[in-house]
């Protein structure tokens, strides 16, 4: 079967949270090449059109989907995929509907509310865009303390100490347009949970979704006052003390065993409850009484061979071809 990678194009100053769409393509072309298929590596753009007929000229059969934008916004994550949809194209990852509703970070709290799975309260989103979902219903876990986020960028695009906000409902809603330019056109206040930072990976495998080893962010030498929280520059930015005091750690102690436990669950949870197919990441705060708040689910997690779904691989004595392989054969058909 001809394969294609699909990434979505870059730009050469992009910055680097678009360039590693790059390194996740190459780790996964050699992996398929290791596995014997052979393919074309083929950049997507906002002209739907073009890539359309450069799969029909490859005579591509099925896609492996890496794309996370088009045109530098993540509001166009779903596009790709309806456009294999439509050409009948089977392709890897969850489908257009489940990557469109997790993406869009208030649909999927509403659904996640609606399934009785814990999340922070939210207000917003700004601009209004008709989800209609009014977020006071759900608990929030700390008192008037806020995080504005992207309503739909990932890679935690615009998080920084200046995110957290205090106040009531309000207060943050006010707040939301003087920083909706600064987060991809649109934004929300999310309840923040100060506490413990998990994320738990899964894969998918012969006997249904695998979790893979839970894995925990460890916030070290945070100066006194400063929130607890992995912005921007913790996940993007090497040099920068948030990074180097950020690592990640796989939680094993029997301590934490009925937490571990109740994270696995949710995030199995999470999985039926979108639809998702090949992998995913579910992404956790735990307050001081121990309970867990679903923040996001990730329907398409990085791939790069230093991303934490390798990690949470590795941890689980897992190849990152057989990883490969195990969604092919799910979401595509075929192995090797």
């Amino acid at each position: 079967m001809r394969l294609a990678v699909v990434y979505h194009a870059v730009g050469p100053d992009a910055p680097a949270d678009e360039q590693d769409v790059l390194d996740q393509a190459g780790a996964v072309a050699s992996a398929l090449e290791a596995l014997g298929h052979g393919m074309s590596v083929l950049p997507c753009t906002l002209n739907l059109e073009h890539i359309r007929r450069d799969l029909m000229t490859h005579g591509v059969e099925a896609v492996f989907n890496l794309v996370e934008s088009l045109h530098g916004t993540g509001r166009l994550i779903h596009l790709f995929p309806a456009l294999l949809d439509a050409m009948g194209l089977p392709y890897t990852g969850s489908s257009a509907l489940s990557i469109l509703t997790t993406s869009h970070k208030i649909l999927a709290k509403s659904r996640l509310r609606a399934a009785g799975i814990a999340t922070p309260s939210w207000v917003g989103p700004f601009p209004p865009d008709g989800s209609g979902s009014d977020g006071s219903g759900a608990v929030k876990a700390t008192g008037d303390v806020w995080i504005i986020k992207s309503l739909w960028e990932h890679a935690s695009i615009g998080l920084d100490e200046t995110s957290i906000v205090y106040g009531s409902r309000e207060d943050v809603a006010a707040m939301l347009p003087q920083r909706a330019s600064l987060l991809g056109g649109a934004c929300f206040a999310e309840g923040f949970v100060e506490g413990r930072e998990f994320n738990l990976s899964l894969l998918t495998g012969p006997e249904g979704p695998q979790v893979l080893p839970p894995a925990e962010i460890l916030f070290t030498d945070v100066a006194p006052g400063a929130p607890r929280m992995v912005g921007y520059q913790a996940k993007w930015d090497p040099g920068s003390h948030a990074y180097q005091n950020t690592p990640r750690r796989f939680s094993e102690g029997a301590e934490d065993g009925p937490l571990l436990h109740e994270l696995t669950e949710v995030a199995l949870r999470c999985w039926d409850l979108f639809s998702l197919k090949g992998y995913a990441r579910v992404d956790f705060r735990v307050d001081d009484q121990g309970r867990p708040w679903v923040l996001e689910v990730n329907a398409n997690p990085c791939l790069s061979p230093d991303a934490g779904f390798a990690a949470a691989l590795q941890q689980a004595g897992i190849p990152f071809e057989e990883a490969i392989r195990r969604i092919l054969e799910e979401t595509v058909g075929i192995g090797d």
